[in-house]
């Protein structure tokens, strides 16, 4: 017998979907050109924005401590990314890539970026707002690892590289850190 979702998941799930949907609007209406570096940075942006929102929802309703110092860092950490993405924007962009570039490049993350839409939008709901962060965060940060690493088999500014680096690492850590913690909630991954 399925369980009714509490006020307080069917309030946070509302929130996310919002911040969901706002993130999918973002992502796929930037504004794209001939630059590799531009694009990406173009797209990371509403990517790092719902990582914020979604680590601010969370912590509405009072994760476990664990989770509370993850979501607290996803916020410091994207919030400086997103500042220092919206300072190399202009330089990057003058980095041009040629058309063949820049169509397999947008083809790649097209895909990365619909995998990612589809994990997220169909993460189960439950009534355990942690464990339904976790399933939407983990194919979120997989998504940008899968962009960086896609960005970085092009020709990108040099400004732009060690951001690419730092994310893909960054990423990586907190995926392992919240699998982690589901494995230790008893939860399926």
């Amino acid at each position: 017998m399925e369980r009714l979702l509490t006020e307080n998941a069917r309030e946070y799930l509302s929130r996310f979907y919002q911040i969901f949907d706002e993130m999918v609007w973002g992502m796929c209406s930037a504004k794209l050109g001939m630059s590799i570096s531009h694009n990406f940075i173009a797209q990371m942006i509403p990517h790092h924005r719902a990582a914020i929102e979604m680590s601010k929802n969370l912590l509405w309703y009072d994760p476990s401590p664990a989770l509370r110092k993850i979501a607290r860092g996803i916020i410091s950490e994207q919030t400086r990314g997103i500042a220092e993405m919206e300072g190399m924007l202009n330089c990057c962009g003058v980095c041009i890539n040629c058309a063949r570039d820049v169509g397999l490049y947008q083809r790649r993350t097209g895909n990365v970026m619909s995998i990612m839409f589809r994990e997220m939008g169909t993460a189960p709901d439950t009534n355990h707002i942690d464990v339904d962060f976790m399933r939407e965060m983990i194919p979120h940060h997989e998504g940008a690892i899968h962009m960086a690493e896609t960005a970085l088999q092009y020709e990108n500014c040099p400004e732009l590289l060690p951001m690419l680096k730092e994310i893909i690492r960054s990423q990586k850590q907190g995926v392992l850190e919240m699998e982690a913690l589901l494995r230790h909630s008893g939860v399926k991954l």
